[in-house]
């Protein structure tokens, strides 16, 4: 006889696969509503006991294989395992793999912006001293919280490269940062050069993140804060007060000297330009006496009288022309005849005056005024010449 679960009964050894397969149909032919053969034998299952069980068998089969339908979106990659080992990643669009256990797909989203905050948490207020206190390149320490933005640009290192993601951004960022303030002056990183270090942290950060496969693109770097700490701020306040005092009188310096300095230069110049000037014109008026005095000499060698009294003449008329009063002793008498030379001036010029404004009126000069000082003119060249040797 057949023992359906160890064989025959007189035969040591593993069981009969067979027998096992048939008893098993058998079991599930009885849950179905099928019909055991008697006494335990090993006649098939009825049909309908049989189409059912391959119907079942069918369907689970069907749901197993549909299992591996997926859907990758178009920000997204798919990235295929097999047993846990990387076989290909999938672009966007419906897409199919071998179902569980034998592959597994890793969707990983490519655009989707990830932030880590460093120094804080959720709120600048929500400070994490540990990370935020840097000691900069002049020895004083700064309070920094900032907060960097990445994406993902490689998923197949992401996923295997990285045990913690958001840690190593982290501590990444942490590191630059550290390592760029201590590179610069407190005044630089409080002030002037903040765009400029968070620049450089920026560039820092992501080749170190390329030096280990990361699989990570930075793509913003925002410095939230950056003041001393707490317990220096009064100091520091004060001192920032004084050195902003001390700027301002600088700059006041600075304009009063730019006012002054343009005036004395244009004073300096114009006193150079009327020196020149001044040098031009008696160098000017030097070389003109001489030729004059040279033209004279010769002149003078050819009519020595002539030339003699014309020389006195133009010397007479040049000292009496600034004078407003000529005296002139008469021949013959002992009484000193004075001309009104200012007042026949002054009545010459209101003349002319007169005349420039369009009337024609007669000239003011009376006729025996004018008779005097033609007799005058005529008597002082005449004792001129009596008196010449």
């Amino acid at each position: 006889m057949n023992d359906p679960q160890w064989g025959r009964r007189g035969r040591q050894g593993p069981p009969d696969l067979d027998e096992l397969w048939r008893s098993a149909q058998e079991k599930l032919a009885g849950l179905f509503g099928g019909r055991r053969r008697p006494n335990g034998g090993g006649a098939p299952p009825s049909g309908p006991a049989k189409g059912g069980i391959g119907l079942l068998i069918g369907l689970l089969l069907l749901v197993w294989l549909a299992s591996g339908f997926y859907i990758v979106d178009a920000s997204q990659r798919g990235v295929v395992l097999r047993f846990g080992k990387y076989v290909e990643t999938t672009l966007p669009g419906p897409r199919w793999h071998l179902p569980y256990p034998i592959e597994t797909v890793e969707i990983v989203n490519l655009s989707q912006v990830r932030t880590v905050e460093v120094g804080y948490r959720n709120d600048v207020r929500s400070k994490v001293l540990k990370e935020a206190l840097m000691l900069t390149d002049d020895e004083n320490i700064v309070d920094i919280q900032f907060a960097v933005q990445y994406i993902l640009k490689n998923p197949e290192d992401y996923l295997f490269n990285n045990r913690g993601p958001e840690e190593a951004v982290r501590q990444v960022a942490e590191t630059a940062f550290r390592e760029v303030v201590g590179k610069s002056k407190m005044d630089f990183v409080l002030y002037e050069g903040r765009e400029e270090v968070a620049a450089r942290a920026h560039k820092l950060m992501q080749d170190i993140l390329d030096r280990y496969g990361t699989g990570i693109q930075i793509s913003k770097v925002n410095l939230q804060n950056a003041q001393p700490p707490e317990q220096v701020q009064d100091a520091f306040d004060d001192a920032v007060k004084a050195g902003q005092d001390r700027e301002r009188l600088i700059n006041e310096g600075y304009a009063y000297a730019n006012d002054v300095i343009p005036k004395a230069r244009g004073t300096a110049a114009r006193l150079l330009e009327e020196a020149e000037a001044y040098r031009a014109q008696v160098i000017a008026r030097a070389e003109g006496d001489a030729n004059r005095f040279r033209q004279l000499q010769s002149e003078y060698a050819k009519a020595p009288g002539v030339t003699r009294e014309r020389l006195y003449l133009d010397t007479m008329q040049q000292v009496l022309s600034s004078t407003s009063k000529v005296l002139i002793d008469q021949k013959g008498g002992g009484n000193l005849l004075m001309l009104p030379l200012d007042k026949l001036l002054q009545m010459s010029g209101a003349g002319a005056s007169a005349e420039a404004a369009g009337s024609a009126k007669p000239s003011t000069v009376p006729e025996p005024a004018a008779e005097a000082g033609a007799r005058s003119r005529d008597a002082f060249r005449s004792r001129e010449r009596e008196t010449r040797p």
